[in-house]
């Protein structure tokens, strides 16, 4: 079983790209988020052809939007309801899959940027940013499942080696230590950075890369932003996981590259 996270910045923008992707993963699900296409003009048709026939989607014009695409049949969770923050700004799909006769919960996340001033007196972004990660981990806290997985653009890089400089970055939003105190406060809800499992926590690893830079893997001054979590119990199933930086350098490209779980028997 192999789920994908990409923050894809535009579907039908990089439908193409989304392709290319699957060509060369073979994914069994993909959880998209920062889809920026309404409900009406989501691209149904195209995904279908390229083997995804269960499809569950939340968008809006111009801004955020997440789906999960899957080769396989999906439930609705209940949390899809949720609002957080008491917006309806499309930043959560949580479905049910079934994986070896059990049923698997899993969540997309596209979190709030949080703007340029990490104060929340006089950025009213970042004050949004805070809140969410404050019901999310509420939430999480109190409806507790046993085989869950949780991935997305969580727009935070935790750890000094998720930035390319811990030091300089400090007062940057996504690497601030509010910031990572509620995410680290998120994942103790009862997840395991699946990540890290692999990738031990003193070796650099990013998922993003700003348009700003002329030659980004040059500077390489990266952040991993993009998450993939899972509960304890799925990690005996954990075999993999996979980055896939190349895309990066692929025409007309996400600043974020896709990132992959694969769970075996």
């Amino acid at each position: 079983m192999r789920i994908i996270s990409w923050n894809i910045n535009s579907l039908r923008l990089r439908l193409s790209l989304l392709k290319q992707l699957i060509d060369i993963s073979n994914p069994d699900i993909i959880c998209l988020q920062e889809t920026k296409v309404p409900d009406l003009l989501f691209p149904l048709t195209e995904i279908k052809k390229i083997g995804f026939m269960y499809n569950i989607f939340k968008g809006m014009k111009s801004y955020n939007g997440v789906c999960i695409l899957s080769k396989y049949p999906l439930e609705i969770h209940d949390a899809n309801s949720i609002e957080w923050c008491n917006k309806k700004d499309c930043r959560h799909l949580a479905v049910y899959f079934n994986y070896l006769n059990q049923k698997i919960t899993l969540h997309n996340f596209y979190i709030p940027a949080g703007g340029d001033e990490p104060d929340p007196n006089i950025n009213p972004k970042f004050l949004h940013k805070l809140n969410f990660l404050h019901e999310t981990t509420l939430w999480f806290k109190q409806n507790k499942e046993p085989n869950a997985i949780l991935v997305g653009d969580f727009n935070i890089a935790p750890l000094e080696q998720d930035v390319w400089s811990h030091k300089q970055l400090l007062k940057v939003v996504s690497h601030t230590p509010i910031e990572v105190d509620k995410l680290n406060q998120w994942i103790n809800t009862g997840f395991l950075d699946a990540m890290r499992e692999f990738i031990p926590p003193n070796k650099k690893l990013y998922t993003w890369w700003s348009y700003r830079s002329r030659n980004w893997e040059k500077s390489n001054r990266g952040r991993r932003l993009d998450h993939l979590w899972i509960t304890p119990a799925l990690r005996p199933y954990l075999s993999n996981i996979y980055v896939f930086k190349e895309a990066r350098n692929w025409d007309k490209p996400s600043d974020h590259v896709p990132i992959m779980l694969e769970l075996d028997q």
